[in-house]
């Protein structure tokens, strides 16, 4: 705060600091106060509201644990979230790596390209290509057809296609973090490891993924986060027995009307989101000074 207004002087400074606090306030705690004030109450009539049925509860939160069908949900969604995790993980590292370290400027330049132009499309209109792609009469089942790998098309609608659809969709969110980490290091180090006969894969291991622990991190953090309170995929690819958890929200809020539920629900997968961001940080021992680096 006292550098701030040391950098832009008292008047801009204390504008800026204005600002942060109503973005804070405004768009930050009281939602999450207001969310958390429904979560505590009944479903009332409005004749009710105020009256001795109006009282704090915790009801909505064993309402979730009590129902054996939400609970396998949201379980679900964790370790679905968790995998979209890993697989976008284990695509874009290398990929990053190289971009950063092996590409010529050139081939950087023309990847990210490839990369970034579909994302200049809506996010529904990308899940609804893949629901073409995916579709049971689609280009994939065409090809493995045509190509003698299946016999019969196959429905890849379903948890496959969730996850698919998830790791296409956040890839730049994993990607980006790890290739800024990782142009940062310097080529000679990793020439010095080669030329003192490590193998790649040491290479990798004890120097090229510990200076990028902190885009790993970030990337892990913003790609988990979005992949389990994602809606447009799992609503779009997946199927009556592939159901996420935002799914459920859904439902209570616009569909079974009971706002309660649903508050209570969204504030166990905030918390759930929460909790992930800090084993994260806890497990690759960075803080969030570095994430926000």
């Amino acid at each position: 705060m006292n550098e701030m207004i040391k950098r832009f002087g008292p008047g801009l400074g204390g504008f800026f600091l204005i600002l942060v606090a109503v973005w804070i306030i405004g768009m930050v705690l009281a939602p999450n106060l207001m969310m958390l004030n429904f979560s505590l109450k009944p479903m009332l009539f409005p004749n009710d509201i105020g009256g001795p049925k109006d009282v704090y509860t915790v009801d909505n939160y064993t309402a979730l644990f009590g129902d054996r069908v939400h609970r396998a949900i949201f379980l679900k969604t964790i370790w679905g979230s968790a995998l979209v995790m890993v697989a976008t993980l284990a695509i874009t590292y290398p990929l990053a790596f190289w971009m950063a370290k092996v590409a010529s400027m050139r081939g950087a330049r023309a990847m990210l390209t490839i990369l970034i132009i579909p994302f200049w499309i809506n996010e529904v209109l990308r899940t609804l290509a893949w629901f073409i792609i995916l579709s049971f009469n689609g280009p994939l089942n065409a090809f493995l057809l045509s190509t003698g790998l299946i016999d019969q098309p196959v429905r890849w609608q379903g948890d496959f296609g969730v996850l698919a659809g998830m790791v296409y969709a956040y890839i730049l969110f994993m990607l980006f973090p790890i290739y800024n980490s990782i142009s940062t290091l310097e080529t000679a180090q990793l020439e010095a490891a080669k030329n003192l006969g490590a193998s790649t894969w040491r290479i990798h291991w004890r120097i090229v993924i510990p200076h990028a622990k902190a885009g790993i991190a970030t990337g892990c953090v913003f790609t988990f986060m979005l992949a389990a309170g994602s809606y447009v995929a799992p609503a779009l690819l997946g199927s009556p027995g592939s159901r996420w958890f935002t799914e459920i929200i859904y439902n209570w809020f616009f569909e079974g009307g009971n706002w309660n539920r649903g508050a209570a629900y969204a504030l166990v997968l905030l918390v759930l989101c929460m909790a992930v961001v800090m084993v994260t940080l806890k497990i690759f021992r960075v803080n969030l000074a570095d994430v926000a680096k």
